[in-house]
């Protein structure tokens, strides 16, 4: 996957002041932060520079906008009659979700972000500028922190990607329910692909579930999560990066796998599947070992030549895919 080369190109432009050196301290830095304990304490600012704001956006935004895509892939393949026209993107960053939300449903009318950083604000509403849809132009951007009193008109899509891991842990069901509340279609959380990524979706999933939501995906079923407690639910996408994304993050590899978690829960009905795989199919010599989550609990179906029509369709299956019937 690649991002769209108008919001490249906005990246690129917006950071063309900063020398890539200020760029790259600041990443190393940033990193250290986002590796340490991400629970952030109320008031707790982890971008604390204009350079900070750019250098996450260098680093973080393709692999975000990766992750979000994928997402909502997902998300339209069971809601395939489904347009949203309003977005509402809940701890916004620079504004990925929605340009990433924008590639999935063009027609989107109305666009609100929620961001606490006024420099954040001030760098999506830059970035924006460069955008060919008036829509993403003329976005409604509000500096609200989540964790006090806001008030917000029903989106059909809300999302928040990338941030319940920054709320302080006791008040987390307290922002779902509001991020909830104000869910007229579709909400959408994404959170990294490890276990403590996986445990704050899964707990999410629970709290919205109770609340009377439909999960869309990527569970097949509402039940209880049967991943077992040493184990952790995700998915990945890769992601080109740019010789400046390469500078930055000091890698030499020309592309990264951003890896993820994520649930998205729903007022409206979806179509229904059958399975979700899970980790990479495992092609051997003749057969094929599938993990899939299904309404019945974790599987690992074998299929074999034998059954030529079963093997093609294994075959063509990747980590993350929906079956339409289990092995």
């Amino acid at each position: 996957m690649n991002i769209p080369d108008i919001l490249r190109i906005a990246l690129t432009d917006e950071l063309a002041t900063i020398s890539q050196k200020s760029l790259a301290e600041a990443t190393v830095r940033l990193s250290a932060r986002y590796r340490a304990d991400r629970s952030a304490s109320e008031g707790e600012r982890l971008l604390r520079s204009p350079v900070d704001i750019a250098a996450y956006a260098a680093y973080r935004l393709p692999a975000t906008f990766a992750a979000i895509s994928a997402v909502l892939v997902e998300v339209r393949k069971r809601h395939l009659d489904w347009q949203p026209a309003a977005l509402l993107d809940a701890g916004a960053g620079p504004g990925t979700a929605m340009w990433a939300a924008h590639e999935i449903w063009p027609e989107l009318a109305r666009v609100t972000l929620l961001e606490r950083e006024r420099g954040m604000i001030d760098f999506g509403k830059r970035l924006a500028t460069h955008a060919a849809s008036v829509v993403l132009r003329e976005a409604a951007w509000r500096q609200r922190d989540l964790l006090g009193q806001w008030e917000q008109s029903p989106a059909d899509l809300v999302i928040m990607a990338y941030t319940l891991g920054e709320l302080p842990s006791p008040r987390l069901n307290e922002v779902i329910a509001r991020l909830w509340s104000v869910t007229g279609g579709t909400l959408v959380l994404i959170e990294p692909g490890t276990p403590a990524g996986f445990a704050l979706i899964r707990e999410a999933r629970q709290q919205l579930i109770s609340a009377g939501g439909t999960v869309v995906a990527p569970c097949p079923h509402q039940e209880a999560c049967p991943m077992p407690g040493n184990d952790w639910c995700h998915f990945a996408q890769r992601i080109a990066r740019t010789s400046l994304h390469r500078q930055v993050k000091q890698a030499t590899l020309s592309y990264e796998d951003e890896k993820f978690s994520y649930v998205a829960v729903s007022r409206l009905p979806a179509s229904p599947i059958a399975g979700r795989v899970i980790r990479h199919p495992q092609v051997r010599s003749g057969h094929i070992y599938l993990d899939l989550c299904t309404p019945s609990g974790l599987r690992r179906p074998t299929v074999t030549r034998k059954d030529h029509e079963a093997f093609r369709e294994a075959r063509a299956l990747r980590w993350g895919d929906a079956v339409s019937e289990t092995p």
